[in-house]
């Protein structure tokens, strides 16, 4: 099975040269540090940044520099602050190429659940509902199953909503997978994860075609 680095390296993958790069709170703010160094990226934070570089190293944070979950961060050459407004207009113009969040819960037609547990305090949604509604291109990164070893991956959210049917590709530490009409189709599994335990670990809909490959990560 993947680690939590090992899922920001798998979906690293899928950035793209020329691509402006929304990363969620959690397992995606590790995905600007694998982005390959031969294109370039733009990597936009909800409150206010573009231009996010890679963490930095113990010593060199900047306690003025941070992303949206208040984690210090490095800036790029040429990048730019702004004001939530700005950077909401930039959200909701749909000027952002993929947008990749965690998630606590999703459904196999494409609902996600990634806020809020009933009975727990939380300080709002955030910029979480905006940038569902808006993005085009929607990547989860999660673990496939919760620490009592349930699915995560449902047939339907049991957790509040934040977008309906709008996640296109999950990667998780067991598999990546497409959101499709007919449920998750399966297109790769983690090294020495097997189909039949993804099979096990996936309450909603299934779909395995052919052969299918480990990730290279």
């Amino acid at each position: 099975m993947l680690d939590k680095n090992g899922i920001a390296k798998r979906i690293a993958k899928e950035v793209q040269d020329g691509y402006y790069v929304n990363l969620g709170i959690g397992i995606p703010t590790l995905v600007a540090n694998y982005v390959r160094d031969d294109i370039e990226v733009e990597f936009q934070s909800e409150n206010g940044v573009l231009g996010m570089g890679p963490f930095p190293f113990e010593g060199d944070e900047d306690a003025d520099i941070i992303n949206a979950g208040k984690q210090t961060i490095t800036t790029l050459p040429g990048a730019s602050f702004f004001d939530s407004a700005t950077s909401f207009s930039m959200i909701r113009g749909k000027h952002v190429h993929l947008t990749i969040l965690g998630a606590m819960e999703v459904a196999e037609n494409g609902d996600i659940a990634n806020w809020k547990i009933p009975g727990r305090m939380v300080k709002g949604m955030g910029g979480a509902m905006d940038l569902v509604a808006s993005a085009e291109n929607i990547i989860v990164a999660m673990m496939h199953t919760n620490k009592a070893g349930e699915s995560k991956l449902l047939k339907k959210c049991s957790l509040p909503l934040t977008g309906v049917g709008c996640v296109k590709k999950i990667v998780t530490n067991m598999a990546v997978l497409e959101v499709t009409d007919d449920g998750f189709k399966l297109l790769e599994r983690a090294p020495g994860v097997s189909v039949e335990a993804i099979k096990n670990a996936t309450e909603g809909r299934l779909i395995v075609e052919g052969d299918i490959p480990e990730m290279d990560v």
